[in-house]
């Protein structure tokens, strides 16, 4: 049976409990896993696609990678990329979780990711008896690296790598011989950050060449599209091939409806941009009351969460606020350096969010 670390969702009976039991209702503020509607465009052309009893193919359609590579021009300032160097996937997390196992790692091989970080790089390396080691300082990645995970703009605490670091970080793995992917999945949601979000792929960071490096996206914090299962890889010509390969074999394959549906939501920007509206004004709202509440927040300069801190350990807080009804994830889910503080998501209704706010004030 494969050794997996312990699901931390698991670990938060107790205030979750807590939580339902307040009389005014919970308000669950522990994932981000999106409330608004899926766009009509969107949901029109999954409809539209529904008529599909062939099999998909695992590479996607050429319309769907040719969007791909058309979206990273124009949001994420990467130009150059074709249909050859893009894929989708089966949403992000899946992709994350398979990848070593693509690129032939096992064990004494070390994947790298960082201090603050969601489990799926852990579980990945895990799951092929590689060393998982989070480190987010390019010199004390050891020779033995074989994989290295960025994650900008970060779960959970919003941090944005800028081009000087990412530059660092892949400089760091050509000289050791590793694969570095940049997890780039809420590089639509600025809030303080540079806007686009800059991209591992970016020709400031790689360079005139790709090699060895891949970036990975989601379209389901940017478009509602989390039921969906939307996601890409993208980069390296030669990685994707052999990423592509891979999956073949283990008939890993995006629906044709839903590759339909992703091709116009990557072609169409003005419902990201409405969207990003919607979640501006929650986090507004919701970081009014955790200051107010005696919270500083760090980082959280794009994403969906807030990484708020009354400096005291995180399962404190964590259960001050199920208290009052509000389900939070505390900061030690994502490693040692989260020990101080909560993760606050603000994918919650306009009503939710108020909600939250007005509660908060009686930690005031």
């Amino acid at each position: 049976m494969l050794q997996l670390p312990d699901f931390p969702w698991d670990s938060i009976g107790e205030a979750t409990a807590r939580a339902r039991a307040h009389p005014d209702g919970l308000v669950d503020l522990s994932v981000g896993s999106p409330v608004d509607p899926t766009p009509a465009v969107i949901a029109e052309a999954l409809a539209a696609a529904a008529g599909a009893p062939g099999y998909p193919t695992t590479a996607g359609t050429p319309e769907l990678r040719e969007a791909i590579a058309a979206w990273f021009d124009r949001r994420r300032g990467v130009p150059g990329l074709t249909a050859e160097h893009a894929i989708p996937t089966i949403g992000s997390k899946e992709l994350i979780a398979l990848l070593p196992l693509a690129l032939g790692l096992g064990p004494g091989d070390v994947v790298v990711h960082p201090e603050l970080a969601y489990p799926t790089y852990e579980v990945g390396a895990a799951a092929v008896g590689a060393t998982a080691l989070p480190a987010d300082d390019p010199a004390s990645w050891p020779a033995a690296t074989r994989l290295v995970w960025l994650n900008s703009p970060g779960n959970p605490d919003g941090r944005v790598l800028d081009v000087p670091a990412l530059r660092a970080a892949v400089a760091r793995a050509r000289e050791l011989g590793a694969v570095i992917v940049g997890d780039e999945c809420y590089a639509e949601l600025n809030w303080t950050a540079p806007d686009p979000t800059p991209s591992i792929l970016d020709p400031a960071v790689v360079g005139d060449s790709r090699a060895g490096v891949l970036a990975v996206y989601s379209l389901s914090k940017q478009s509602n599209l989390a039921g969906y299962r939307a996601g890409v890889v993208a980069g390296c010509r030669r990685l994707v091939a052999d990423v592509l390969a891979v999956r073949k074999n283990l008939g890993l394959m995006v629906p044709l409806p839903v590759q339909r549906a992703m091709t116009v939501a990557l072609s169409d920007d003005a419902h990201v941009a409405a969207q990003r509206e919607r979640y501006r004004e929650r986090r507004r709202i919701l970081a009014d009351g955790l200051r107010r509440a005696g919270f500083r927040i760090d980082e959280s300069g794009a994403g969906l969460y807030l990484w708020a801190t009354r400096g005291e350990d995180s399962r404190r807080t964590h259960l001050r606020l199920a208290d009052l009804g509000i389900l939070t994830a505390p900061g030690d889910f994502y490693g040692a350096k989260g020990a101080h503080h909560v993760r606050v998501a603000f994918t919650a209704t306009d009503e939710a969010i108020r909600s939250a706010a007005a509660r908060l004030e009686r930690l005031a």
